[in-house]
């Protein structure tokens, strides 16, 4: 079948030309087996009518979309581990599509593992099966915890053994296409800097400005900055409340929308341990849970040092320093959503969380992270299954007592939602590492994915619950 009318395609970075991208061709795989297909987002886009078969024709051989010109790596910098490297690009990726979707916003249709390109710098340009597998797992519990976030769209097993040094090999490989609020990053600036490139940078500029934050003048970049800065401090935001640590939090791996991509070495929090880090080459901590804020503003800081070239100084700078009140802001409100209770106003809120953030860190291994956010959503509506559950003797102590006093001020937001089945569980959904590797384990050792769509099924569950 054809795509659905809700199908809009509309290809907008090719218009950008040949300095911000290369045409490329996908790899012609050995086999496209069909391991995951999003049709919950393929809806959002008119794409869920396409039947297996031209799923994999175009999401696994990347025939083109209707309206669509053809894959194209796109061309970028960026500070890795706060090195600047200027031999990026898309090196096992592409822009696959544009589109619309039914809420208007522009989005991308984005691979990885789909092939060398000129910025493969003598990697395979493949992608893992159980690099695949994780990423399909963390892009559903971040958009369940309500964290803004690419969907995982399909995921195609391809055939291939490839040879990893940090993993058991040979393993299989997959090709992963993601749903995206735009792949433009703060190191896709960054390269007509580095070429001394003004024309550039201002045609990037006004291309992201009138696409993605479209209220900001034409011309004003100091203007487009501080909306890439409020989108970053939300994003922030939302991945401390969700205890998610990204990894890899370089300038190649920010974007403009403030939607976080590509996860690869990420984790979520057991407990409450600011100095937790996902990558096991994060050696000094530099990308740690509590270490995100720093991280990605310093990334910001970068953004703004290439768009000096076209702004003057003072109004990028006032841009960049509204970066931590926004984040607090945005963390209070994260919080909030998160224990599922409405705002009081500053001081409350801020009290609210204060308190929760320390009962968290009392709590330790024993309490550990998500099981709070469930034993309490909805506030004093929660109390008696909270105190009556398998924590209630954690719920005790001062602590405990500053905590229950700031949520109790905050009237529940939708107390109805307490009626879904899912907080009648007595553990929340978790995703962490360990269940993670069990998932893997299952899908390699016997081919089983019943544990991978379970997963799913469960954390899509949960997200619905708090909705």
């Amino acid at each position: 079948m054809p795509p659905a009318p809700a199908y809009r395609p509309e290809p907008r970075f090719f218009d950008l030309g040949e300095d911000y991208g290369d045409a490329v061709r996908p790899a012609e795989f050995p086999q496209t087996i069909l391991r995951f297909r999003n049709d919950r987002a393929a809806a959002t886009v008119g794409l869920e009518t396409l039947g297996e078969a031209e799923w994999i024709a175009h999401l696994g051989r990347f025939d083109p979309l209707p309206g669509q010109p053809g894959p194209v790596a796109m061309r970028y910098h960026g500070h890795q581990f706060r090195t600047y490297n200027p031999d990026l690009g898309d090196g096992r990726g592409f822009l696959a599509a544009q589109l619309r979707a039914d809420d208007g916003r522009l989005l991308d249709l984005g691979t990885k593992g789909s092939g060398q390109t000129p910025w493969s710098r003598g990697g395979d340009g493949r992608l893992t099966l159980k690099g695949g597998v994780r990423e399909v797992l963390a892009a559903e519990m971040l958009e369940a915890l309500g964290a803004p976030t690419s969907r995982a769209f399909s995921l195609i097993e391809t055939g291939e053994a490839l040879e990893r040094g940090d993993e058991p090999s040979p393993t299989r490989s997959a090709v992963l296409v993601r749903l995206s609020h735009s792949h433009i990053r703060f190191g896709t600036f960054q390269r007509p800097a580095y070429f001394g490139r003004p024309d550039m940078i201002e045609t990037l500029i006004e291309h992201a400005r009138a696409l993605y934050h479209p209220q900001v003048a034409a011309g004003d970049a100091a203007g487009f900055l501080r909306e890439v800065v409020a989108a970053s401090a939300r994003l922030t935001a939302r991945w401390i409340a969700a205890g998610f640590v990204h990894g890899v939090l370089n300038t190649d791996n920010l974007n403009v929308t403030g939607e976080s991509f590509d996860y690869g070495p990420w984790r979520f929090l057991p407990w409450y341990e600011p100095g937790f880090t996902a990558a096991y080459f994060d050696q000094t901590g530099l990308y740690a849970f509590a270490r995100q804020p720093e991280a990605v503003f310093w990334a910001l800081t970068q953004l703004g040092g290439a768009l000096k070239l076209i702004a003057e100084v003072e109004p990028l700078t006032e841009a960049l320093n509204g970066f931590g009140p926004a984040y607090i802001r945005e963390l209070r409100a994260a919080f909030l959503d998160r224990l599922g209770v409405r705002s009081l106003g500053e001081a409350a809120d801020q009290r609210l969380l204060d308190t929760t953030l320390a009962l968290l860190r009392e709590g330790g291994e024993a309490l550990r992270w998500e099981p709070l956010f469930h034993d309490w959503f909805g506030g004093f509506a929660s109390s008696a299954r909270a105190l009556g559950g398998p924590r209630a003797k954690l719920y005790q102590g001062g602590a405990f007592d500053a905590f229950r006093f700031a949520l109790f001020e905050h009237e529940p937001d939708r107390p109805e939602r307490l009626e879904h089945p899912v907080f009648a569980r007595l553990e929340p959904e978790e995703m962490l590492i360990d269940e993670v590797a069990s998932i893997w384990a299952s899908i390699d050792a016997q081919d089983d994915w019943r544990p991978f769509d379970e997963k799913i099924g469960r954390v899509r569950a949960a997200g619905e619950a708090r909705r």
